[in-house]
């Protein structure tokens, strides 16, 4: 009867396991999928978009979609998404990041809006192979100008290490993200790439390729920005 019981219970946990590692796969491909659709329409409305010339220079792009705003006094934003570095020429096999924010205010509301960060240098490269960033403390960070070309860019724009873009409606425009802290996310990262294999490894490396569950991701970045 205990030997019964004890099997039970191990059937149980390792159903309990698998539903949950089935449940996390899920959610990852449904990431995959709602960043690479953010990818197929950059660029779509003219005059309000991502500048090609930036997107032309970036090292890295980072993709939220559908970063989660809410306020009830104390607000916050949090996200996850996919982020590639530019490797010879092409793009690297993508690494799962996220994002969080506090802040505090009187405001009451929720709202939810897809995030493109492009990473305009080594600098900021480096910085967000790190453990965690800062951002704007550790990073600078500016909301990124929208139009055909980036002419229009302030001297802050042209020097940040990240530009900052969200779009609500089909509509890209800049948002000021400094005190966000990004990190990547070890958990989604080692479900696609194993237990051994790093972010930084995956991003630099050229041992490292896409796994066939993040190819809508790359499609979509191969094929953007079109004109």
């Amino acid at each position: 009867m205990r030997a019964w019981i004890g099997t039970l219970i191990g059937i149980t946990v390792v159903a309990a396991a698998i539903g949950a590692s089935a449940d996390s796969s899920t959610k990852e491909s449904k990431r995959i999928l709602e960043a690479a659709a953010v990818l197929k329409e950059i660029h779509a409305v003219p005059d309000k978009d991502i500048p090609r010339d930036l997107w032309d220079k970036a090292e890295c792009v980072l993709v939220i979609p559908s970063l989660k705003k809410a306020a009830f006094v104390f607000g916050g934003e949090y996200g996850k998404g996919l982020m590639s570095c530019r490797r010879d020429g092409n793009w690297s096999a993508p690494i799962f990041m996220e994002l969080g924010k506090g802040s505090w205010g009187l405001q009451i509301g929720a709202q939810s809006i897809d995030l493109v960060l492009l990473v305009m240098n080594q600098s900021g490269v480096e910085k967000m192979l790190r453990n965690k960033v800062s951002l704007g403390a550790e990073a600078s960070i500016a909301g990124g100008p929208v139009g055909r070309d980036a002419r229009a860019a302030t001297d802050a724009q042209l020097q940040a290490e990240i530009l900052s873009y969200s779009r609500t409606q089909g509509l890209f425009a800049g948002i000021n993200l400094s005190g966000g802290v990004l990190r990547s996310d070890e958990d989604d990262n080692q479900d696609l790439y194993g237990p051994n294999v790093t972010a930084k490894e995956v991003l630099t490396s050229d041992t490292v390729k896409p796994p066939a569950a993040a190819e809508p991701f790359m499609a979509a970045l191969a094929r953007a920005p079109r004109r």
